[in-house]
């Protein structure tokens, strides 16, 4: 039986922080950082520090140790690994970049769960300077991505990004249902994507949440909120073992216990916390 689709935000959905940020005021750039912030979108800002980082003879393994030290709720990476070890599909679609991601899911352990990362490009050039470019090229003064919802950046549009993974969890027969969890503004426009069989996992007081509760009706899918690792863990874990369930319970009557994960076959306990 194919797994549940699981979408993940990175920045303050799986670490706790904005890697960009964190990278920033950790080497002790934050002056720099918001001198530039009002003149160019956030994605060139970021490529821009890189430079300014390099040329102050900060090096990659510099910024890499930094980002190895980012803060992280234990929770999480344990939600991650279960919900793999259940077959799910793990993906990430974040507006960081592939260096800093990749280099946080490697230091936990953790690349090996998700199937691809979806982020704004990165790489190193001839002078050893970490290069970040948006996802969605874009002009000055304009976005080239069409999104119409007003809440992507011009280098990314999550949700356009979600159609693909959507259409992909819809192909093979049975579609696939989807769980996205986000934090930010940038996570409502896929939110807005999802269907009534989705689930959507909005982390409470931040932005995404906001969004959502304006205008609840906009948001097709069942909304399950979360505040923190050990949450985040509780609920996205009880919708795994709910799709599972509900899945089988489609199944033909010998198809399921070959389909269904040995834990969920042993009775393995819901856990609390999970909205109705």
């Amino acid at each position: 039986m194919a797994g549940t689709v699981i979408v993940f935000d990175f920045d303050k959905t799986i670490i706790d922080v904005d890697s960009d940020n964190w990278v920033v005021d950790s080497l002790g750039f934050t002056e720099q950082f918001e001198r530039l912030l009002p003149s160019m979108p956030w994605n060139t800002l970021m490529d821009t520090m890189m430079g300014e980082l390099h040329a102050a003879g900060k090096t990659l393994d510099d910024v890499a140790e930094v980002l190895r030290r980012a803060p992280i709720d234990p929770r999480v990476p344990a939600a991650i690994r279960a919900a793999y070890a259940l077959g799910c599909d793990l993906r990430v679609l974040s507006d960081a970049n592939a260096f800093f991601i990749e280099t946080i899911l490697e230091h936990h352990g953790l690349r090996g769960c998700f199937t691809e990362i979806n982020t704004n490009p990165s790489h190193i050039d001839a002078d050893g300077r970490l290069r970040i470019g948006p996802y969605h090229e874009f002009r000055a003064g304009g976005v080239t991505h069409g999104c119409g919802v007003g809440t992507c950046p011009p280098n990314m549009c999550k949700g356009q990004v979600l159609d693909r993974i959507l259409r992909e969890a819809a192909s093979g027969g049975r579609r696939r249902r989807v769980i996205y969890l986000g934090d930010g503004r940038g996570d409502y426009c896929p939110s807005l994507r999802l269907a009534r069989e989705d689930f959507m996992m909005p982390r409470r007081g931040y932005p995404v949440w906001d969004l959502i509760v304006e205008d609840p009706a906009r948001v097709q899918a069942e909304v399950h909120p979360w505040a923190d690792g050990a949450e985040m863990e509780a609920t996205l874990l009880g919708l795994v073992r709910r799709a599972l369930v509900e899945e089988a319970a489609l199944l033909p009557l010998d198809c399921k216990l070959e389909s269904m994960p040995v834990a969920v076959q042993d009775g393995m306990p819901m856990p609390l916390g999970v909205k109705n």
